[in-house]
């Protein structure tokens, strides 16, 4: 017979059972199951703190279909139950549910640890601006936030903070609350200052100061207090600061001796980072995965190869059989560090012996075959990983797209979206840079129009990738729109717009120059050697030599090899010969191998009839082994690639080809075409001259075009190197007699040819 008192001792026995469950490892959740049979075999009737002890076991034990269904069957849950599963939901990443379960509790039922689950909920899973509404939905409901929901709010605020107000506006409520004393919130409030400190939306200065007062004036600090402030200064860049508190306390602090190593690496203060590496050994510092990663990253970065070597023997004489959750990252950073020493089979084979791997793994020795330019092998790689994520896709079409394979890349775009991935700006970004290298303006218009739909306008690498696309395409007042409209400008930004000014030639050079100059006196960006190389360009393209002398003069290092290439290729087209001379001189001890110096100077040499210097040139040429690269010219027609090269006698139709070209030319001369045959590298007569002229590779590939394409199409054709001075006047012609647009994308640019004009104004 059941009587109260039998059925309170069973409740008994059963809570204490249940409770030996919770307090024992993850392990023992397993208990509980035979426990809660028993308790349905007996016909026994589990009500409240039984329930309750039930659902928290099974959520704790990722059981939570056997959670969910004990919830249901309860006719009106309390606030114990709702609460556990709103964290069991977040835990696995649930929102969803666990705001379900929020908002179907009645206003009456809630209490402050019900609002902290939820505003905890959000803040684990990243979602800081979800937090904060509800914390004022909290406070408008007459809620009093405690010490945990301050904790998890400014956690929240951390992921979001942009602007010092929001920290303020959380110090003062925290301040008004009488929580400004509790260890846990100051340390959250100082984390917030930190990481808005570190935003690049931030514009106080004072961010960084009122963390340090914070943490001054703590009644008592822990070790996530020491960690935090110095880790902040690391964050923004203020090492000095940050050595000085991690040398002022005693406490061993792993973690902010990584946060030094990785600061000192990122700054590229390598000496540092490894000086920094060798006291933590001294210190008896406890090494983590964290430090082996940092050190090995800086070794990758800094090109130690021999260095890395040691901290790889370092690491599997010290770590005997590592936990996969440290084995792993370390591996990758190896795999990492040997793709990046050129050591890719060395990478392949960490990667072959790795016990487990994650998607990490395989996307680091994707990116080793795409830096290393092997894409067929990087192609097949892809293919065979076992999962994708969107960075598996930005790879593969960034690598594509950077190696001149514009067409590939896009195709892979597509897959990408086809196959259900969003795209990023990342992948945009990549897409977008190979619509530049096709010179395809109306999909870049398309990939522009996706990027604001999906809210990326903002993206400094879409918006980088924009600006290079519209210069690249010849519309030079699209990429000028863009920069100057971007709320956010780095130096590749800058490096972009001053190409793109240099690009299109005269008339732009004052503007080229306001830009060059405003980097440092109005935004504090020191040009660095590729933005000195950029306005030396566009000023020798403008035959303005004695000022690029002044640019180099004032430089604040040596002048490199871009700064003597700048200037070599702006007197090739001035012909002016003696600083030619100078600058070929210097690119030959600096790159010897290079071929592009060698055929610049020996092509001034032939403009000016000195064929016994050019001759010199090439005779040295010969003698250092250096092979010039042969240009070629391509065109796409009902989707085969048809390729020429100077003089072309392979192509099955070649010679219908010539003949179409020798009645063009006929038609040009009558609207005052001559050939230019000092184009003609050769010492040779006249006839021949203009012969050889003809047979140009871009013509050749031009002339198909013409024969090939629908009548009236568009005829776009690409070339290696740079454009023939004769070709880009033929073509101008070319475009008047036919009455079609050519557009031919050579080694620097795009040329628009249309109604016998070029879109760069002749300034090729």
């Amino acid at each position: 017979m059941t009587t109260p008192d039998s059925i309170r001792t069973a409740a008994n026995r059963y809570g204490s059972l249940l409770q030996i469950c919770c307090l024992q490892s993850p392990i023992s959740y397993s208990l509980a199951r035979p426990v809660h049979a028993h308790m349905i075999a007996s016909g026994f009737q589990p009500r409240g703190h039984i329930l309750n002890r039930l659902i928290d076991i099974y959520s704790k034990s990722s059981k939570l279909n056997y959670a969910r269904y004990l919830f249901d069957e309860i006719p009106q849950p309390d606030i114990v139950a709702r609460t556990t599963l709103i964290a069991a939901y977040s835990a696995a990443g649930d929102l969803k549910l666990s705001r379900k379960i929020f908002s179907d509790t009645p206003l009456g039922m809630r209490d402050s640890v019900f609002y902290n689950a939820m505003i905890t909920a959000y803040s684990h899973n990243h979602d800081g601006h979800a937090a904060i509404e509800l914390f004022c939905d909290m406070q408008r409901d007459n809620f009093r936030p405690d010490n945990y929901t301050f904790t998890s709010v400014l956690g929240a605020l951390a992921l979001v903070a942009e602007k010092e107000k929001h920290c303020q506006q959380l110090h003062c409520a925290v301040v008004k609350s009488g929580t400004g004393f509790v260890t846990s919130v100051l340390n959250a409030l100082i984390s917030s200052y930190v990481k808005c400190a570190a935003s690049p939306s931030a514009q106080s200065s004072s961010l960084m100061a009122e963390a340090r007062k914070l943490f001054d004036e703590m009644p008592n600090r822990d070790e996530l207090s020491w960690t935090t402030i110095i880790t902040g200064y690391v964050k923004n860049n203020d090492l000095d600061a940050a050595k000085e508190f991690l040398n002022g306390t005693s406490k061993k602090l792993g973690v902010a001796w990584n946060a030094m190593i990785s600061g000192y690496a990122h700054r590229g203060l390598y000496l540092e980072a490894f000086e920094m590496f060798r006291k933590m050994i001294m210190s008896k510092i406890q090494l983590d995965e964290f430090t082996f990663t940092s050190v090995i990253s800086v070794c990758a970065n800094a090109g130690c190869f021999r260095l890395g070597k040691e901290m790889h023997a370092y690491f599997l004489k010290t770590v005997a059989n590592p936990a996969p959750d440290v084995a792993m990252p370390v591996n990758n950073a190896l795999i990492t560090f040997y793709w990046k020493c050129g050591k890719v089979d060395i990478a392949q084979e960490i990667f072959n012996k790795m016990p487990e791997r994650d998607l990490v793994s395989w996307n680091i020795i994707l990116s080793g075959y795409v830096n290393v330019r092997c894409m067929d092998e990087a192609k097949s790689f892809f293919n065979e990983m076992p999962e994708k994520n969107i960075l598996s896709w930005i790879i593969m079409i960034s690598g594509l797209a950077q190696i001149g394979f514009a067409e590939e890349a896009l195709k892979f775009f597509n897959r990408m979206k086809l196959q259900g991935f969003e795209p990023c700006d990342y992948a945009f970004a990549g897409a977008i840079i190979s619509c530049s290298v096709l010179g395809s303006l109306k999909h870049g218009r398309q990939l522009h129009a996706q990027v604001v739909r999906y809210g990326y306008e903002s993206s400094l690498s879409a918006g980088n990738a924009l600006i290079t696309m519209y210069a690249r395409c010849g519309v030079v007042d699209a990429a000028h729109c863009l920069f100057i409209n971007m709320p956010c400008v780095d130096a590749i930004s800058w490096n972009a717009m001053i190409a793109a000014l240099g690009q299109h030639g005269q008339g732009l050079v004052k503007e080229g120059r306001k830009y060059f100059d405003s980097m440092h006196n109005v935004y504090g960006v020191n040009p660095d050697e590729e933005h000195y190389a950029r306005i030396i360009d566009l000023l020798c393209r403008a035959g303005k030599f004695s000022e690029a002398k002044e640019v180099m003069e004032s430089m604040p290092f040596e002048p490199g090899a871009p700064i003597w290439e700048a200037l070599l290729a702006g007197c090739r087209i001035h012909g002016n010969i003696d600083l030619g001379i100078e600058a070929a001189e210097r690119l030959f001890e600096l790159k010897p191998q290079h071929d592009g110096t060698y055929v610049l100077l020996s092509n001034m040499y032939a403009v000016a009839g000195q064929w016994n210097d050019m001759a010199k040139v090439r005779k040295l040429m010969r003698d250092r082994g250096v092979k010039k690269e042969p240009g070629c010219s391509w065109i796409e027609v009902e989707n085969k690639v048809h390729s020429f090269l100077v003089g072309d006698a392979n192509h099955p139709e070649v010679r219908q080809i010539y003949n179409y070209l020798e009645q063009l030319v006929l038609e040009m001369r009558k609207i005052g075409y001559v050939p230019d045959t000092k184009y003609v590298l050769h010492d040779v007569e006249s006839d021949l001259k203009e012969h050889e002229l003809s047979t140009h590779s871009e013509k050749l590939a031009v002339a198909y075009g013409f024969m090939k394409l629908p009548h009236g199409a568009t005829v776009r054709v690409f070339k290696n190197l740079r454009i023939c001075g004769d070709c880009h006047n033929a073509f101008k012609f070319m475009s008047k007699v036919v009455g079609r647009e050519i557009i031919v994308r050579d080694g620097k640019r795009f040329h628009h040819f249309r109604d016998g004009k070029c879109s760069c104004g002749d300034y090729w």
